[in-house]
């Protein structure tokens, strides 16, 4: 997939949109017991601590943003979809939780000390923007960090279900286009996008983390209920092809077992950085 000039930004923002109002019990369901080992990381990495003013963007099912509230931090989690804030309100009652664009920060100029994005990135039609907006409504000093996944070769969860869909089905249906998906996975793109959205002093760093899951069909079932773009990419495929991507996704994950649970490595990269 290419940058974000030669896509239609709001087609595959709608796209965005719908998967993860669809989603958003699924994906906590699935998703969530992985994507939180990196919230320690994130929340040290910008100096989040009491009384820090904290903007979780993507905020989700609101789980960084609570672990910021525990720090003694004020905290604000935005999030563009009503079905996410849904869940999140009600757990987390100590933050502040709006609907909102990243790419378009319904907040003042330094407004915050932090903006923290745990997975996000890998979901807005121009992350570049959202990387701005969080430079914008940073105060002086503000630090910003996001993760993402490391590729596939490393977050062997992703490459496990993309070598099954290359070998038994096609790559190259029509889905609406957007950034892709291990844009950031790179360190040295991480780098220089904040270094191009006016911050300074990014550093960049691999977070070890492990999907556990209950059984080998768990794979295909977590991303089939619980994400968008991976999801819409099996869901374009024949019923024969599906079929034999869910068995190959099965046999490979078999591979990861420990004492009747698969540990699929599913390491992030963690980027940060400050603004002057």
């Amino acid at each position: 997939m290419g940058s974000s000039q030669d896509f239609d930004a709001t087609a595959f923002k709608k796209f965005e949109h719908a998967g993860w109002e669809s989603a958003a019990k699924s994906y906590q369901a699935h998703f969530a017991g992985v994507t939180m080992q990196a919230m320690g990381p994130l929340l040290d990495s910008a100096g989040v601590g009491n009384g820090t003013r904290v903007l979780d963007v993507a905020t989700g099912p609101g789980h960084v943003a609570g672990a910021a509230a525990e720090r003694g931090a004020k905290v604000t989690g935005l999030d563009f979809s009503a079905e996410q804030l849904a869940f999140a309100q009600p757990a987390y009652s100590t933050v502040t939780f709006q609907e909102g664009d990243a790419e378009a920060l319904p907040f003042a100029d330094e407004s915050f000390d932090a903006v923290v994005m745990n997975f996000g990135m890998l979901h807005f039609p121009q992350p570049e923007r959202a990387l701005s907006e969080a430079n914008r409504v940073l105060c002086k000093g503000g630090k910003v960090a996001f993760t993402v996944w490391t590729l596939p070769d490393k977050a062997i969860g992703f490459g496990i279900i993309l070598a099954a869909i290359e070998t038994h089905g096609d790559m190259n249906v029509p889905l609406p286009p957007g950034p892709s998906f291990f844009q950031f996975s790179d360190p040295e793109t991480s780098r220089q996008a904040l270094l191009d959205a006016g911050f300074t002093a990014p550093h960049i760093e691999e977070i070890p983390q492990v999907w556990r899951l209950a059984s080998p069909d768990m794979v295909f079932q977590a991303v089939w209920e619980g994400a968008v773009r991976t999801r819409a990419l099996l869901a374009a495929q024949t019923p024969e092809a599906l079929d034999a991507i869910r068995v190959e996704i099965q046999d490979r994950a078999k591979a990861f077992e420990q004492d009747g649970m698969m540990e699929i490595p599913m390491p992030a990269i963690l980027a940060s950085a400050e603004k002057v």
